[in-house]
């Protein structure tokens, strides 16, 4: 043997070894074996595996990272595999289809303030509609709070009402209370093409005090949150759509429950919007508050038709603001400032009868200031007042040139008579 292995060159030890593989199994058994470990000390179990896959069953949706935040929330006392392994084990059982990897332009910072608190700001929206298997046009109505992610409202409606939006709104305001904004799209019944932009449901949010945030045309990024839960929303339960309206009702009450209390959110640092939104303090109140005007401000209400008489004349303002008080402030000899509240509408040139209006409706993108222009139901909204309008033209902010500069009599707000409407606030 010591001849052999020396010719060959390689040790004894080793020419012994191969030696006894082919007495053991002759020829067969000198072939390359598994180097691979019989015995894994950190391997997967089987019914940990299991597990695994029962929830994906459930949740067919769901990526590796929701599975394991998911089934650590339900079993923390189990150990769980790490994230990859999951993903391993999803594509071992041909359970994730691979996805290419899309290159994106970087997105636009978005051009309202964070979001910092619950009820701060909700977003409002239309899901794209489609047709049941019944032919039935349904189109979900979507509310959710823009900081906690909490789904209010999923509604199947048949079209985008003014007045049923304006009913499912109320009752959402009676269950959970009033936000501070409500972001939307520029579409109908949120925002309308008059004065302001306003629309007979954002004329309603302001006389509650709730501020209209309009994201710009054809940026539905700046809603990005509440356009990924629609995303998630039409996977879910329409694809394919129910037998009818009422199945699919139940679908989006069945996604609702889920997507609030069991589906854990990576914005959330994997925690449900259930275990973090509050309900509002700001009650929905029994009768909606009356804009009333100081002293030096001619008040003119607004006709059913839209118009106000001014000197035995007609003007139109808006029909958003059918049976609704305007305020008109002098400026000079034949122009005034008309405002709703704390909204500036535009200029009205007494000569020609006309009215300029102060910004492109489109434009306006910021309300942070509680309406209820009485005195005593002003102090009781005096956190709402943190800011005020702010509009914005070509980029170029005007709130300050319009409500002034921070030296004025009441800190951020000009002398003159709007400025007593807020300073009730204030105070």
């Amino acid at each position: 043997m010591a001849e052999l292995c020396e010719e060959y060159g390689i040790s004894r030890p080793t020419g012994y070894k191969w030696w006894r593989r082919y007495q053991r199994g002759g020829l067969e058994a000198l072939a390359e074996l598994d180097r691979a470990p019989r015995r894994h000390p950190n391997a997967t179990g089987a019914d940990v595996e299991k597990l695994i896959l029962a929830a994906r069953q459930a949740h067919g949706r769901w990526g590796p990272r929701k599975l394991r935040a998911w089934l650590a929330a339900k079993q923390p006392e189990r150990r769980w595999p790490a994230t990859s392994t999951i993903g391993a084990l999803l594509r071992r059982e041909g359970l994730t289809v691979p996805q290419r990897r899309k290159r994106r332009t970087p997105p636009y910072s978005e051009p309202f303030q964070s979001v910092q608190e619950s009820n701060a700001v909700w977003c409002i929206d239309f899901k794209g509609w489609f047709r049941t298997q019944d032919g039935e046009r349904c189109e979900p109505l979507t509310i959710s709070d823009g900081w906690s992610r909490y789904l209010l409202r999923c509604q199947a409606v048949a079209g985008p009402n003014g007045e049923q939006v304006r009913a499912l709104m109320e009752a959402a305001f009676r269950e959970y209370g009033l936000p501070g904004a409500i972001r939307s799209d520029n579409g109908s019944p949120f925002a309308g093409r008059g004065l302001g932009g306003l629309s007979r449901l954002s004329v309603w949010w302001i006389k509650l005090g709730i501020a209209p945030e309009r994201i710009a045309p054809g940026r539905p990024d700046q809603n990005g949150r509440h356009e990924r839960m629609h995303r998630t929303l039409k996977a879910e339960t329409a694809q394919p759509p129910k037998a009818n309206r009422r199945e699919q009702q139940h679908a989006f009450d069945r996604f609702r429950t889920e997507y609030n209390e069991e589906r854990p959110h990576e914005a959330l640092d994997y925690r449900t919007p259930a275990s973090l939104y509050t309900v509002s303090p700001r009650p929905y109140p029994a009768r909606v508050p009356t804009i009333e005007y100081p002293d030096g401000v001619i008040v003119r209400r607004v006709q059913p038709r839209g118009q106000i008489s001014w000197k035995h004349r007609e003007v139109f303002i808006s029909e958003a603001l059918a049976l609704e008080w305007v305020g008109l402030e002098l400026i000079d000899d034949w122009h005034y400032r008309i405002y709703f509240g704390p909204i500036e509408l535009g200029t009205f040139d007494e000569k020609q009868l006309k009215i300029r209006p102060a910004v492109p409706a489109r434009t306006v993108t910021k309300l942070s200031w509680g309406v209820s222009c009485r005195p005593r139901e002003a102090r009781n909204q005096a956190t709402s007042v943190a800011s005020v309008w702010a509009h914005q033209t070509g980029g170029r902010s005007v709130a300050r040139a319009l409500w002034g500069p921070p030296g004025s009599p009441t800190p951020g707000l000009p002398s003159g008579p709007h400025s007593a409407i807020l300073g009730h606030a204030v105070k």
